[in-house]
């Protein structure tokens, strides 16, 4: 479906030639959910555009449902990028216009027939949750419900591709969480292919099958949520999941154990699949000569399976220990001595 091969993209400024992407390589698959996380100036902004010709690569190529968007121009690429929609983080809606005339504006410049574009932008209103709000203004809506009406508009040519820059940043968690409800259901209606932008690890971890980490330019890690979640290998990756299963909190639970505690170790474990089912505290405690503080958990789901974190803290003789993190291995539990008591 989208194939990026050997591209870069270099701009000038005065103090020389910057690489906003360097040498990255990478393919999206039909009906995929997929992300791309990174921080400020990682490049992920100038790789989304270069998929609907927004830019040019300096090098290398980019072909998205069949056409080559960093070679074609003109006709051929206005053809091309009705194949290929984009939702923004600012929402980019005609003021000036109603919902359902904001929706219908790209089937306007299409030259669909009055009839038609009526049908079609009922369906879209319908598909995205705004019934009774067709008359309303842009200024008359929430966040979410702005976000929507792009969604809207970005379908209304039935796209292969929908592109998403950013597009939860400037909205609140509960409407965060409502829009990628909206984004995984549309996914699996339509089966459009999605690629979001995003630098936060929470919307990745929700709705995305596989994701691309990028630092300098370039792509770092790229794996399933699952996996990247469980194994993160890159230290900006470990940041990011950090951001989803190592809350502040937990850190300042952790320092005050060590001040309590004289001994013992506090110990990351992580759980995949059936292994977050498991009784493993109870039988630590059955089978081992150790005391288990439970500091803090979670589980989170992906689009995957699940994932889930414990902090606990194990006093007992050294040995004892030993033996206890020994037995956690042997249950296909990740394990990570984070601090010494």
């Amino acid at each position: 479906m989208i194939s990026i091969k050997d591209v870069k993209k270099i701009y000038s400024s005065k103090k020389g030639q910057v690489k906003a992407v360097d040498d990255v390589n990478l393919e999206i698959k039909e009906g995929e959910i997929f992300g791309v996380i990174g921080y400020s100036g990682a490049g992920k902004s100038t790789l989304i555009r270069m998929l609907n010709g927004l830019e040019l690569p300096t090098q290398g190529s980019v072909t998205v449902a069949g056409n080559e968007v960093s070679k074609i121009k003109g006709s051929k690429l206005r053809k091309a990028r009705q194949e290929i929609s984009m939702i923004f983080q600012h929402f980019n809606l005609l003021w000036s216009r109603t919902v359902r005339d904001n929706i219908a504006f790209p089937l306007e410049i299409a030259g669909v027939s009055r009839q038609e574009r009526l049908k079609r932008v009922d369906e879209l209103i319908k598909l995205v949750g705004l019934e009774g709000r067709e008359d309303a203004y842009p200024s008359q809506l929430s966040g979410g419900q702005k976000q929507r009406v792009g969604i809207a508009r970005a379908l209304a040519n039935n796209p292969k591709v929908l592109l998403c820059d950013e597009a939860t940043s400037a909205l609140d968690p509960q409407t965060t969480d409502s829009i990628l409800d909206l984004l995984v259901d549309i996914n699996e209606r339509l089966g459009l292919t999605i690629v979001l932008i995003t630098h936060e690890m929470h919307v990745i971890r929700k709705i995305c099958h596989r994701v691309a980490v990028m630092e300098g330019g370039q792509i770092v890690e790229i794996g399933p949520v699952l996996d990247v979640f469980k194994n993160p290998k890159a230290t900006i990756t470990k940041r990011f999941v950090q951001q989803v299963t190592e809350p502040e909190e937990t850190k300042e639970t952790i320092d005050h154990l060590v001040d309590i505690y004289p001994r013992g170790k506090v110990v990351q474990l992580g759980f995949v699949g059936e292994a977050a089912e498991q009784p493993l505290i109870t039988n630590l405690i059955r089978n081992f000569q150790v005391t288990v503080n439970i500091l803090q958990g979670k589980i989170s789901q992906t689009q995957n399976g699940s994932y889930g974190t414990l902090f606990i803290h194990l006093d007992g003789e050294t040995e004892e220990v030993a033996k206890a993190i020994d037995y956690i291995h042997s249950q296909q539990v990740g394990v990570e001595v984070i601090s010494n008591a």
